[in-house]
């Protein structure tokens, strides 16, 4: 019999950190409501949430069940199997049989789990033409053991086969607060076909073997049409007390641009082997934290920037190491202790992935470990969402110039459609998937010139007049469902190329150029200049300049608040520029009403279902920086910090102002709040802490209803930001110093992490276009400080 011991059988998230030899994996198939109420039937096993077990969508949903021993696991194949072939299940066990209707398989870990398709398909790709003793990279994860004694013994065993394979070991790394432990090795070409082909006798029949993935690659950005640099004003004093950091490429230090402005610390010694004509990635993205778009005339920041690389010759991640612990030695040597290098880095940007890790529903361990270090150390992590431009068929143009010569909103439409139909071909490149991070889309939008605009005729604008994202970002949504991208930057205004035509249209997405681009810093392309200026686009740029506007917020609460502001704490600020980054962002009204009545779903009840679709493309919105830093006489944010206990809440007032009231004209209430959660790999729930806005009782007094074009209260409700809006035109009724409490409120944890304070942000937005006295009336009222419950 089975044991009924509650603690003897798990489901879990996550096969990380579990044992591969007690492991069954279930393949979930149709109602994941049903499979969760049919392991609620059967003693001793915990399924894990319902939300965090349905992280993809376009994907059967897998959990895994770990067994106390190979007697139960073999017990378990056996009524699997008495299932399939139409017998009854023998008494006591009747409750398995509505687990079973559930599943579309369940087998024992193998070598078919350890080498996922996406990853066999590359390693195919990678090997083709070679010979069989050529030297291939791969990462092989081991399975986690937490003691020191156990992982050594796995870790012997697993290069032991390596070196038997005829393979050598590069480098290896063991995190345990991710329970992450991995090596990189080069294997013969003849070992990695065996290893393609499941077999087995090859690496992926060692047991203690998880994963075997080939080495990460970094996604490439472009950056075209190199012009002489526009002349530099010189800066004002730039204070070295930095509070934001850039992991990325050896940026060019001695540009104009540049040479005031960054510090760079070469843990890894990758300075020396990049050319200073390959400092495209670093220079780039540096170049738009510290002066934005260059196509505007943007002031510089006044703080440099601190930049680590990690990625050395040729903008490439190091041959001989793996990026999770180049990131992890990283952040640690920035914030950890005893001597960090920079130790009031808050915001730290991202604008990398790995172009080999789409993400279909499991975390990689890049994204658990910014969750974790975001947690550990109170960080805001920036992400770009990743760029994806492979080629796609838009159906309803047979050549190039029926798609040129259509009106804009019949392009538009095609080209939202298509994406759509290879949605699942487009998804967020890891870590984008982080739960404690920001992802950033990027907006099709920039600040070109008209004059300039001509320059990028040879291709077609898909979106002239549509403000959504560029065809090359990557699309929503994230782990468990939760919204991502979480916000839409300037990532330019791209355009496509027709690859093929005739009988129907092929369609990729177009480099970055003079007249469709953001204008960055660049290594030098005549010999003699000391530094250009070039073009770019996508998430790694909309990345960027989320970076810089979560800086430039931080600059404004200083300004205006000064040590009040700068004694909170690390964590504090970060999950307070966390929430004023998300809180301007909107769904704009003609793409919001473009998808849901060309994507659907259609009929009654399908609300949700269509936003599903909204926010995979746009997430919470569009954000224009300037809306998220700049202050409008029509309306006031207010901003609050705080932390709380388990199952523990708090009401914070928002002031009403008088100039609302009486008026039947439009006005809104939004709120938007945001937290760092502990994570709980391989455990039943990865989010252990969770929070929300109340919506207040007695919010139809003031003219508002909840606002329809956004994610609804469980889409919010599966990350760590939480957003609200309520909007109408009503006239509101507001007494003398009016206040109504806003409750945030922790729901109950996951379990196995200690009842600690966890903080928020809080930012709440009252405005009525064209009531220019409300923002100095609420100003007059407020002054924040932190809240604790």
């Amino acid at each position: 019999m089975l044991a009924r011991d509650p603690a003897a059988l798990e489901l879990r998230a996550d096969p990380a950190a579990l044992a591969p030899e007690r492991l069954l994996v279930f393949e979930v198939r149709g109602n994941i409501a049903a499979f969760a109420k049919a392991t609620a039937n059967v003693p001793g096993l915990e399924l894990i949430d319902e939300e965090e077990l349905a992280s993809d969508e376009d994907a059967a949903p897998v959990a895994y069940l770990l067994v106390p021993d190979m007697r139960a696991l073999r017990q378990i194949e056996s009524l699997w199997q008495t299932w399939m072939a139409g017998r009854d299940l023998p008494d006591g066990h009747t409750p398995w049989r509505d687990v079973f209707a559930c599943l579309r398989d369940l087998r024992p870990w193998g070598p078919g789990d350890r080498v996922q398709p996406a990853d066999a398909t590359i390693l195919e790709e990678e090997i083709f033409g070679k010979a069989d003793d050529e030297q291939i990279p791969l990462e092989v994860e081991i399975v986690f053991r937490p003691g020191a004694e156990a992982a050594s013994a796995n870790e012997t065993n697993v290069t032991r086969a390596i070196a038997a394979y005829g393979g050598v070991v590069l480098s290896r790394a063991r995190l345990d607060d991710i329970a992450y432990h991995a090596v990189l090795a080069r294997l013969p070409v003849g070992a990695i076909r065996s290893i393609i082909e499941r077999s087995p006798a090859s690496l992926a029949g060692i047991e203690q073997v998880m994963y075997i993935r080939p080495q990460s690659i970094v996604t490439e950005i472009d950056v075209a049409d190199t012009v002489a640099p526009a002349p530099v004003a010189l800066p004002p004093a730039v204070a070295n007390d930095p509070i934001l950091a850039v992991l990325d490429g050896v940026p060019m230090v001695g540009h104009p641009l540049l040479r005031q402005h960054v510090s760079v610390e070469d843990l890894f010694g990758l300075e020396p082997n990049a050319l200073v004509a390959e400092r495209v990635h670093g220079s780039a993205m540096t170049s738009l934290i510290v002066h934005g778009d260059r196509n505007q005339s943007e002031p510089p920041l006044p703080r440099q920037i601190h930049c680590i690389p990690v990625l050395g010759a040729a903008d490439r991640f190091p041959a001989d190491r793996l990026i999770v612990d180049l990131i992890y030695q990283a952040v640690t040597r920035m914030r950890g202790r005893p001597e960090p290098s920079a130790p009031h880095v808050i915001i730290v940007n991202i604008s990398l992935g790995n172009a080999r890790r789409p993400f279909h529903g499991q975390l990689s361990p890049w994204a658990r470990l910014l969750d974790r270090l975001a947690y550990r150390f109170g960080i805001l992590f920036i992400v770009s969402a990743g760029n994806v431009t492979d080629e796609f068929p838009v159906p309803g143009f047979d050549n190039t110039l029926d798609f040129e010569n259509a009106q804009d909103a019949d392009r538009a439409r095609g080209v939202v459609r298509a994406l759509a139909d290879v949605q699942a071909d487009r998804r967020l490149l890891s870590p984008a998937e982080t739960i404690n991070g920001l992802t950033i889309g990027a907006r099709n939008t920039d600040f070109v010139p008209h004059a300039d605009r001509v320059f990028a005729r040879t291709n077609i604008n898909p979106f002239p007049a549509l403000d959504t994202a560029n065809p090359s970002s990557a699309l929503g949504p994230g782990f468990a469902n939760a919204v991502k991208p979480d916000i839409l930057m300037p990532g330019s205004r791209e355009h496509v190329r027709v690859v093929r035509s005739g009988a129907g249209i092929v369609v990729a997405p177009a480099r970055a150029s003079r007249g469709a681009g953001l204008k960055v810093a660049a290594p030098p392309a005549p010999v003699g200049l000391e530094g250009a200026e070039a073009y770019t686009n996508g998430t790694s740029a909309a990345a960027a300049l989320a970076s810089r506007t979560a800086h430039r917020i931080h600059d404004a609460l200083e300004a205006e608040y000064g040590q009040d502001f700068l004694q909170l704490s690390n964590a504090e600020r970060a999950v307070l520029l966390k929430a004023l980054l998300v809180h301007p962002a909107r769904w704009p009204e003609e793409t919001t009403a473009l998808i849901k009545g060309l994507l659907g779903p259609f009929g009654r009840g399908q609300a949700p279902r269509q936003k599903d679709n909204i926010r995979r493309f746009i997430g919470y919105g569009a954000l224009d920086p300037d809306d998220a830093v700049a202050c409008a006489a029509d309306r006031a944010t207010f901003w609050a910090v705080g932390s709380l206990a388990n199952e523990r809440s708090v009401d914070v007032l928002v002031p009403i102002p008088a100039a609302i009231g009486g008026r039947a004209q439009p006005h809104f209430i939004s709120a938007t709040l945001a937290w760092l959660t502990p994570v709980l790999p391989g455990r039943k729930a990865y989010r252990a802490v969770r929070m929300k806005i109340l919506d207040p009782d007695d919010i139809d007094g003031l003219g508002v209803a909840a606002h329809k074009s956004q994610p609804d209260i469980n889409q919010t409700n599966r990350g760590t930001v939480y957003t609200r809006c309520w909007s109408g035109q009503r006239a509101a009724i507001v007494t003398p110093s009016m206040s109504f409490p806003l409750r945030v409120q922790r729901e109950p944890d996951a379990g196995g992490i200690e009842d600690e304070a966890v903080p928020f942000g809080l930012a709440v937005t009252v405005a009525m276009p064209g009531q220019i006295q409300l923002y100095e009336e609420v100003r007059a009222r407020v002054r924040p400080l932190p809240i604790q419950s």
